[in-house]
């Protein structure tokens, strides 16, 4: 099976050895984003709220560079240094998805890359 590699100038570029997104078959494989502003090249400031909509817009420019879209996103990873933004984020994820609401898991770490506060990784299918 074929991989094609998904790359957007509005995401920020990869900061180790992997793509922003690869596709195979019928299936959209998207790396985690952290709340870094492409244009500047640094996390965005502000509070959760403020970084996750970063990160739900570099996912969106990602899935837009993949001619996809939210309502094609049939799992989603979140990665927070805190579980108390843990309301804060579905809040935000809110204003992305609508019914019905891929499925999720959401995990409390340590640290995160560049003291980010929030990671997101998520899969999309094609019909």
């Amino acid at each position: 099976m074929s991989r094609t590699i998904i790359h957007s100038d509005r995401a920020p570029k990869a900061i180790g050895p992997y793509s922003q997104a690869v596709r195979t078959g019928n299936t959209l494989y998207l790396s985690g984003q952290t709340p870094i502003d492409p244009a500047a090249g640094k996390l965005v400031d502000g509070d959760i709220g403020a970084q996750a909509r970063q990160v739900f817009e570099n996912l969106k420019a990602v899935l837009a560079a993949a001619d996809a879209s939210f309502d094609q996103v049939v799992r989603v990873g979140i990665y927070l240094t805190d579980l108390g933004h843990f309301a804060a984020v579905n809040e935000v994820m809110k204003q992305y998805f609508r019914e019905p609401f891929p499925a999720r898991s959401t995990i409390g770490v340590a640290a995160l890359p560049l003291g980010a506060q929030v990671e997101i990784d998520m899969v999309a299918v094609f019909d």
